[in-house]
């Protein structure tokens, strides 16, 4: 399973430079997973550069009117998503500070929440990161989500 995440804007702020980093590491040896970082704009331009970047794709779209996974409905996602012949690369899309367009929405696979809290982008992708190692620890049997 390869996973794409695309991002708009560059992180700025140290500590998220950090945990995304050091959370990318650690992914090495579970999954495929690759950042990209887009031009920060306004949710049009970005939701469109989002939509043409992941075509053909199963696009997850990082948004709050999505579904509130726990980490073993993650996991159970994961699992479904890895067993479709379908889904070779599934991207996760974190919009602009405005937010998604509404046609990203609609073509969207998923809609999923992190949290009800509004997060700050960076935040956003460092707690994505995490989830997403949390995961694949959970697959390998290792101790790290207790």
């Amino acid at each position: 399973m390869n996973w794409k995440i695309y991002a708009a804007g560059k992180p700025a702020l140290a500590y998220a430079k950090s945990g995304i980093g050091e959370y990318l590491k650690r992914l090495q040896r579970g999954a495929k997973v690759e950042v990209i970082y887009l031009k920060a704009g306004d949710a049009q331009s970005v939701s469109e550069d989002l939509l043409a970047r992941s075509q053909g794709t199963y696009r997850i779209a990082l948004d709050e009117r999505g579904t509130p996974w726990n980490t073993s409905q993650l996991v159970q996602e994961v699992n479904k998503w890895e067993m479709d012949p379908n889904i070779k690369t599934i991207s996760l899309l974190i919009g602009a500070s405005d937010g998604h367009t509404n046609e990203l929405r609609e073509k969207a696979n998923h809609l999923w929440a992190l949290s009800p809290l509004t997060l700050q982008h960076e935040l956003a992708l460092v707690v994505l990161l995490e989830q997403l190692y949390r995961v694949y620890s959970i697959k390998r049997g290792e101790p790290y989500h207790r």
